[in-house]
């Protein structure tokens, strides 16, 4: 390749690319240096300098001269010693191609860093297009790819595990993700055990905000701001429990989040693969919201010790093993959600509540319930849209009724 046609096509190349022609150039001046010194082999390190307007290549060597710095014993003035070889320009093409690739490589991930760095916490749809032992490569879209990561973090205690530990991925499967972070690509943080480059996006199946997001999507009134998502308490792949509160005194805010026969809530439970999904009642009141937390358990009675931040519950022996649940899965995600510590107790270890103890428990409830809709859901839950003035229903049930 000539002088010339070597300036040209790098140019061309900068323009498509959309890289700066002078950093281009500057790339290959520092692979050609460190390609010269080893083939000619120097003493010395080389400087390769190509002229911007016709291409020329000049290869020096950089002979030190003077004394060498008594502290460091490097060397701060140096003599150009003109060593360019007669096949200069073989060499240079032979370099360019690699630098080339490496330096469009690298101007793809940084496009990548810069549109997508302040989109962490954005939900995405991928495919998945390979796996490894450590994680599986998504396919975000055309050219864009994320890194799944689900190490060993016993053995690499240092990376991290995003994936739930029930779930195995096939080729083209769609998955919905959450993304955790997008890695500079100038930092040497991207350079991954096993692989030259991983992909700088990170995404996530595990993080809870995956759950916020899904529900953003599949409820209006949570994307419009008339529902708020107080809080959230997951076991990946297994179960959840999302806290909700209304902004409007006459909206249901578990009711708009399971939707009509449960469908907003089962759009959000095939997100995440079949994983439980409980949505309660948040309340300022935290004896009702520790009882509303122990769903679908029956409470008795709540005690409060706010000093200690430390809940204890009196359930009916016969509710004793599902406020607990399955390996203690239903009282830890509970504490989780509401931030109490929870002692949960049958009222046969207990002794009986006082019934005045119960009474106050229940006012709460009551006074709660006071003007509501006195709609019956075929599961039991009362509807918690405010009835028609005068009226026993709401708008929605009242013409039920008279169907």
């Amino acid at each position: 390749m000539a002088t010339s046609e070597l300036i040209e096509a790098l140019q061309a190349l900068a323009h498509e690319r959309k890289i700066d022609e002078f950093y281009l150039i500057e790339r290959l001046e520092e692979s050609l240096a460190k390609s010269y010194q080893n083939i000619l082999d120097l003493e010395w390190d080389a400087r390769v300098i190509i002229d911007r307007h016709t291409g020329k290549i000049y290869v020096y060597e950089l002979v030190p001269v003077g004394e060498p710095d008594e502290e460091t014993g490097e060397y701060s003035e140096f003599e150009e010693r003109d060593v360019t070889p007669d096949d200069v320009s073989r060499i240079a093409a032979q370099n360019a191609k690699s630098v080339i690739s490496s330096i469009v490589r690298e101007a793809a991930r940084q496009s990548i860093y810069e549109e997508f760095s302040d989109r962490v916490g954005d939900l995405v749809t991928g495919t998945v297009l390979q796996g490894t032992p450590d994680f599986t490569i998504i396919k975000i879209r055309d050219g864009v790819e994320a890194e799944l990561p689900h190490f060993d973090q016993k053995k690499y205690p240092g990376e991290l595990n995003e994936r739930p530990r029930n779930e195995r991925y096939r080729h083209n499967q769609r998955l919905k993700l959450l993304i955790i972070d997008v890695r500079d690509p100038r930092t040497e943080l991207s350079r991954g055990r096993g692989e030259h480059m991983r992909p700088s996006i990170v995404v996530s199946r595990t993080h809870p905000d995956l759950i916020r997001r899904l529900f953003e999507i599949e409820v209006p009134e949570i994307y419009d701001g008339l529902v708020e998502i107080k809080s959230i308490a997951r076991e990946p792949g297994e179960r959840s429990k999302v806290a909700v509160a209304s902004r409007e005194r006459n909206l249901d805010p578990v009711g708009a989040c399971v939707g009509p026969r449960g469908s907003r809530v089962r759009m959000v439970v095939e997100g995440l693969r079949n994983e439980r999904v409980d949505v309660i009642q948040w309340d300022e009141n935290p004896a009702v919201y520790v009882a509303n937390a122990l769903s679908p358990a029956k409470v008795t009675h709540v005690d409060i010790d706010e000093d200690k931040s430390y809940a204890t519950v009196i359930v009916p022996d016969d509710q004793l093993s599902l406020a607990i649940g399955k390996e203690g899965q239903n009282a830890r995600l509970a504490a989780r959600l509401t931030g109490w510590h929870i002692d949960i107790k049958s009222a046969s270890f207990a002794g009986e509540p006082m019934e005045e103890e119960h009474d106050v428990l229940q006012d709460i409830i009551d006074e709660d319930e006071e003007g509501l809709c006195s709609y019956i859901r075929p599961d039991g839950s009362r509807c918690r849209n405010h009835a028609r003035p005068g009226e026993p229903y709401c708008g929605i049930h009242a013409d039920l009724e008279m169907q």
